[in-house]
């Protein structure tokens, strides 16, 4: 790919990350991670600052390896001619390709001002947060074993689908159980399934279900018992999303890939703190260059999930530091 260097240098990459064994939630299984990875190089006075972005497109919102691709490419004149994050908002949604840009330009400017993007955002200095390990979605005896193997771990999350989720459930929570537990449907519940299970889970250690029913047929959550609290995820993209989650929602997960950058979901937690929900920040199976944006929104959430690198079978280098579940603040070489 051609790069200018009058002004800003633009590169946009796909990559593939293999995943350690495979990947499976009630949508269907992987075994790589597909990224597109940004590249902003731009010259000043002091040399050439390097940027970098990464997004995961989600087949669940139509996206694509090659549409992402497309729509960043639409968007090289103005980045070359050093179009900024604000303008920004206004030429993307919502999404991976937004997500990737605004990332790379949130660390070119940390790079080219010599201060942590966590500066620039006006945050403390970022300290190491808890994060969930993903137990993928498998027969009840298969999440039994993964939950042997990790029952060391403060916070697993569950993949789950409906039939059978009772006896997964106890399986883990047999296998780990000083773990705390959140579980995801992925929109794979009815309401029938919600009313059945949800009374039935606290005891076995879940604190939180993430978007049991399809998000175009939410609204039946406002009318059931919510002994749990309930976190939405396809249904909360951005700021826009809010006021349909009202009553519903007692949560909400952002992923910088639905938000379309860090800038947005700065902004969303902001707003969701404000009218009362309970903060997730969660993660597509992507590398440490993903994740590291998100701890940013992740300080002070009541739930960490960016596991991403821990479920591949090799990450960047640098990474992010994992010690056990405790995922530190990126390096600058990485990002921000």
């Amino acid at each position: 790919m051609t790069q200018r260097e009058d002004r800003r240098g633009v590169t946009v990459a796909s990559e593939s990350w293999p995943i350690a064994g495979s990947f499976a939630i009630s949508r269907g299984s992987k075994t790589a991670a597909e990224v597109v990875v940004v590249t902003l190089r731009e010259e000043n006075d002091h040399g050439a600052a390097i940027g970098r972005g990464e997004c995961v497109p989600y087949g669940r919102y139509g996206e694509t390896i090659a549409g992402v691709t497309a729509q960043i490419e639409a968007l090289r004149p103005a980045l070359e001619q050093g179009m900024d994050r604000m303008a920004l908002q206004a030429a993307l949604p919502a999404g991976a390709a937004r997500n990737a840009v605004d990332c790379a330009l949130w660390d070119l400017a940390a790079k080219q001002m010599g201060r942590s993007a966590a500066e620039l955002a006006g945050l403390s200095p970022l300290q190491a947060v808890t994060t969930a390990y993903t137990l993928s979605l498998g027969n009840a005896e298969a999440m039994a074993e993964a939950a042997r193997a990790q029952a060391h771990r403060p916070l697993l999350k569950l993949k789950l689908t409906g039939p059978g989720d009772l006896d997964r459930v106890r399986a883990v929570h047999a296998n780990a159980p000083q773990a705390r537990l959140i579980i995801d449907a992925n929109e794979a519940w009815t309401p029938a399934i919600f009313a059945e299970l949800a009374p039935r889970l606290a005891p076995l250690g879940v604190e939180m279900i993430e978007q049991p029913l399809p998000a175009d047929a939410d609204a039946a959550l406002a009318d059931l018992d919510r002994p749990i609290a309930v976190c939405a995820d396809e249904s909360c993209h951005d700021r826009a999303s809010l006021p349909a989650l009202v009553g519903k929602y007692d949560a909400v997960n952002i992923k910088l890939d639905k938000t379309g950058g860090l800038t947005e979901a700065l902004a969303l937690a902001e707003s969701a703190r404000a009218q009362g929900f309970a903060l997730m920040v969660g993660c597509m199976v992507a590398t440490s260059l993903a994740m590291a944006p998100a701890l940013l929104v992740a300080q002070g959430a009541r739930w960490v999930d960016v596991d991403g690198p821990l479920l591949l079978a090799r990450d960047r280098e640098p990474g992010l530091r994992y010690e056990g579940s405790l995922v530190h603040p990126a390096p600058p070489e990485l990002w921000g």
